[in-house]
């Protein structure tokens, strides 16, 4: 069973990854150049890859466990943000990332 949730935390670590290099493709001129930036393409291949680890994990956790728990990306990608694009954070984030947290823990309890 362990192995599941293996693969359930390295697909959200690279949908977290993919999600940071879209953003970082995001900043060009236009549609056509932003998608075939190679960090938009690598964060697409980043998030095929969180796609497919998130099927091997649901072959033994159950989706109302897993889906919640992929919750946590967006939190992990709003404090990223913050520090890696200087985004807004303030108490409305915080807030919103504590319910996040807590919800997932209470999922994931046994």
């Amino acid at each position: 069973m362990t192995i599941y949730y293996v693969a359930l935390a390295i697909g959200i670590l690279a949908g977290i990854g993919g999600q940071v290099l879209l953003k970082l493709g995001a900043d060009a001129p236009d549609f056509v150049s932003q998608v075939l930036r190679p960090s938009t393409l690598a964060g697409l291949a980043l998030y095929g890859s969180a796609a497919f680890l998130y099927i091997v994990a649901l072959r033994k956790i159950p989706v109302s466990v897993a889906f919640p728990s992929v919750s946590l990306s967006y939190a992990i990608v709003a404090v990223l943000g913050h520090y890696l694009f200087g985004e807004p954070f303030g108490m409305k984030q915080i807030g919103g990332i504590a319910l996040i947290v807590g919800g997932v823990v209470l999922i994931n309890q046994t």
